[in-house]
């Protein structure tokens, strides 16, 4: 199926199964209900909030098994799952062996756009382990400095479904896909799309390194314009190569050094395009400044080569690259600045919550008081630490897996001292910022950059980032 074309599908007495509620889970119940399908939802948890969304759907005719996530109903001929569900779940055996297709979030939207008489509007996707909400964010900011309808949608919160069937018209949409999503995708066919990096994550859901990467690099496949990688990320130009896609679609890649032909990178704190000009191999397009990227850390003008690099591919001008850029503000939690305090910069990346996401927020600063632990979610620390010894000020350690990173640093950096903060509770990081600052010399940075997973001792990254702020802002005012 080409990348414009609109599937229809005859919905009328279809029986699906939608497997868990929730932001994805209910979007899709409804809209599949609204259109003559008959709708089964199963949801392995049964506690109060799942009670209140199945009394919802319930009055709409929609039936819902609360606690039996693993039963695939009678009669299903299709299932559209939530994109967390593990495909080894008893439910999605069963529909494999029964012949049954298996949907997740994103097939279903990508399946139903233009279902409400309008033209569907092109997607331009974002994937990688580290790095895509961010550069859907950018891209959606350089779509509407170009005058573009558009939207940040996906996994980075809002339903596709929503934008896909809801009242607002795009000309675009800036599309973030997690490796789950991409799993369950199987004919999405994006105009363009990106794969910012590769490093093992969610190896527990996909099985495999080799399985994780395939489902990331099902975003290329059937592209119309250009397939977007990380020219400092060989296995991303790998899943490039390996794509099936339309006849005169283009492999761009983005560089923080000096682009060659077809491709987007830096030359003296100018972003420049060698791949969308009349003669690549001589002309370069300038297209923003260094310091027109916030915050101008490494990975963050990688985020923004590889949003230039989509925009583009959809023939965005020059000036939109800049003022997009120019205008856009990052999530909190992101390299977030928090103060300066007696010559010492306390900066939050508790979004940072894997080791490859924590060595690019450690490479963007060059002497470190490092605040990491929590759930190591089976990471190892080895390369992290010694790709960083040599910035690191100190070590302020907490969290459940702390002793892991201690490990590292006692056989990679044993010179670097470290504080191993022995609880677990919230109140923890206060006297791990306390800590920091007695550590930290003028022209340190202190950096939250957890490179694990918050859930040991707070309810996600912003909390922890939020608590690392009210910290850092409580011992301001006992310095002033």
């Amino acid at each position: 199926m080409g990348s414009q074309e609109v599937s229809t599908v005859d919905w009328q007495g279809k029986h699906v199964t939608v497997a868990g509620l929730g932001v994805s889970g209910i979007p899709a119940a409804r809209a599949l209900h609204e259109r003559g399908a008959i709708v089964t939802v199963v949801n392995d948890g049964d506690d109060e909030r799942a009670r209140a969304q199945a009394t919802e759907l319930e009055a709409l005719g929609i039936t819902v098994r609360l606690g039996d996530g693993a039963t695939l109903p009678p009669s299903t001929e299709l299932v559209v799952t939530a994109p967390g569900w593990q495909p080894d779940k008893p439910l999605f055996l069963a529909a494999a062996e029964a012949g049954v297709d298996i949907w997740g979030d994103v097939e279903l939207a990508w399946r139903l756009r233009g279902d409400n008489g309008r033209k569907a509007a092109p997607w331009l996707a974002v994937t990688g382990t580290n790095g895509k909400t961010t550069t859907v964010r950018m891209l959606a900011s350089i779509l509407e400095a170009a005058g573009l309808r558009t939207a940040a949608v996906g996994n980075i919160g809002v339903s596709l479904l929503d934008a896909v069937l809801g009242e607002q018209e795009y000309d675009v949409l800036a599309v973030e896909l997690s490796s789950y999503q991409l799993h369950w995708a199987p004919s999405l066919r994006a105009h363009s799309a990106a794969v910012l990096n590769l490093a093992p994550d969610h190896l527990d859901w996909h099985g495999s390194m080799e399985a994780y990467a395939a489902d990331k690099g099902r975003v290329f496949e059937g592209n119309t314009v250009a397939c977007v990688y990380n020219a400092a990320d060989p296995a991303t130009e790998d899943l490039v190569r390996e794509a099936d896609v339309e006849e005169g679609c283009r492999a761009i890649g983005f560089t923080l050094g000096t682009p060659g032909p077809s491709q987007l990178g830096v030359v003296d704190g100018i972003l420049v395009d060698r791949a969308f000009v009349a003669n690549r191999q001589k002309q370069a397009q300038e297209l923003a400044e260094v310091s027109d990227v916030n915050p101008p850390a490494p990975h963050n003008i990688a985020n923004a080569l590889a949003a230039a690099a989509l925009a583009r591919a959809f023939g965005v001008e020059p000036a939109a690259v800049r003022d997009g850029l120019r205008t856009f503000r990052p999530d909190a939690h992101r390299i977030e600045h928090v103060a300066d305090i007696g010559e010492v910069a306390y900066v939050d990346d508790s979004k940072a919550t894997n080791t490859h996401a924590t060595e690019a927020s450690l490479a963007a600063y060059g002497s470190i008081v490092w605040i990491a632990g929590g759930l190591a979610k089976g990471a190892t620390f080895d390369e992290l630490v010694t790709g960083a010894a040599k910035r690191l000020r100190g070590v302020v350690l907490m969290g459940a897996d702390r002793a892991l990173i201690r490990e590292a640093l006692t056989r990679h950096a044993p010179e670097v001292p470290v504080v191993d903060l022995d609880r677990t509770d919230t109140g923890a990081m206060s006297e791990a910022v306390e800590h920091a600052a007695r550590l930290a010399r003028p022209g340190d940075t202190v950096l939250l950059a957890p490179a694990c997973a918050s859930m040991d001792m707070f309810t996600n990254y912003n909390k922890r980032g939020e608590a690392f702020a009210d910290a850092v802002r409580a011992h301001a005012e006992k310095s002033a």
